[in-house]
């Protein structure tokens, strides 16, 4: 496993189009995914879900890139999860904002196979930023969002009462 630290990329949705780079991103393709997932730290449900898909991801030749300003990547976990040590590569210690452009910059290198990104909320530029790097890059992104625990214990649950006189 890599750790390293990447500068801020600064480009935009205008620096992505060319009129070649327009014909390719427009045509219909299966290359290049960026999806959002928002998941709770308490269960493991998005690794069982994405594990057998890096694992298969990590059978490239390609780098598998996570992008965690904040947190500092298993080892142990790798280990025990079956991904290739040698093709993980982490970048940490990135201020959250740049972390997009951090994100954008490394699926368009075409270096990586996946790129799993803690991001903050993403506008829709951002999205169509991430989605236009992921085709040209041939690559999938995964925003990684942990659900918010404390903020759904304050508030109220979304429940729904029936009351029916016809069950009393």
């Amino acid at each position: 496993m890599r750790t390293q630290s990447l500068k801020p990329y600064n480009a935009n949705y205008h620096s992505l189009i060319t009129r070649d780079a327009q014909e390719r991103v427009d045509a219909p393709t299966d290359s290049g995914l960026i999806s959002e997932l928002v998941y709770s730290e308490n269960q493991p449900a998005v690794a069982q879900l994405l594990l057998p898909l890096l694992q298969q991801l990590g059978k490239q030749s390609r780098w598998l890139l996570w992008l965690t300003p904040q947190q500092k990547l298993s080892r142990l976990w790798l280990q025990q999860s079956g991904l290739p040590m040698s093709k993980v590569v982490q970048a940490r210690q990135i201020n959250p904002l740049s972390t997009v452009d951090a994100m954008e910059k490394a699926l368009l290198t075409g270096n990586y196979s996946v790129v799993l990104g803690w991001l903050p909320e993403l506008s829709e530029n951002d999205r169509i930023r991430l989605r236009m790097a992921a085709k040209l890059g041939n690559a999938y992104g995964f925003v990684m969002r942990p659900l918010n625990e404390t903020k759904l214990d304050q508030g109220q649950c979304a429940t729904l009462k029936i009351h029916s006189s016809l069950y009393h």
